[in-house]
């Protein structure tokens, strides 16, 4: 068995700390490229309107649900009796909470009682950013989670 030395115990020490040191650098740099970025420019100024147009939505009375099946992901609006109301203009943001890689604005369409748009998601969760407007110009503004199974 060979002796352990000075040198050994120095080498075995700087490899640690360089592995630490890797791995940190790794994740760091892992985190800001996949950062997806500001939510708003200047959340003082964003602030500024937020009450109003927060008692406004809720004044509206939706509800939203999302689901997805076979390729296509549908919005059910509901105001507070549960009856579907129509929207006059819809935009929608269906993405990882984590990265903009997966990034989609699809294009939905009334069917029924429900917006549908043909979307291909993969197994996992996903984020749906709602921004919709009603008959009087309210804005409907929900961020909600979609759970895709198999």
């Amino acid at each position: 068995m060979r002796e352990l030395t000075g040198r050994h115990v120095l080498a075995i020490t700087v490899s640690a700390f360089a592995v630490i040191i890797a791995v940190n650098l790794t994740l760091a740099y892992r985190a800001v490229s996949t950062f997806p970025g500001l939510e708003v420019k200047n959340s003082y100024v964003a602030s500024q309107g937020f009450n109003a147009r927060k008692a406004a939505q809720e004044a509206l009375g939706w509800h939203l649900v999302p689901t997805y099946a076979d390729g296509r992901i549908d919005l059910a609006f509901t105001d507070r009796d549960g009856l579907p109301v129509r929207v006059t203009a819809l935009e929608v943001l269906v993405g990882r909470t984590t990265t903009t890689s997966h990034d989609a604005w699809p294009e939905f369409t009334a069917m029924g009682d429900v917006y549908s748009a043909p979307l291909v998601l993969d197994r996992g969760k996903w984020m749906v950013k709602v921004t919709a407007e009603s008959p009087d110009g309210t804005l409907f503004e929900r961020r909600t989670e979609l759970f895709v199974q198999g």
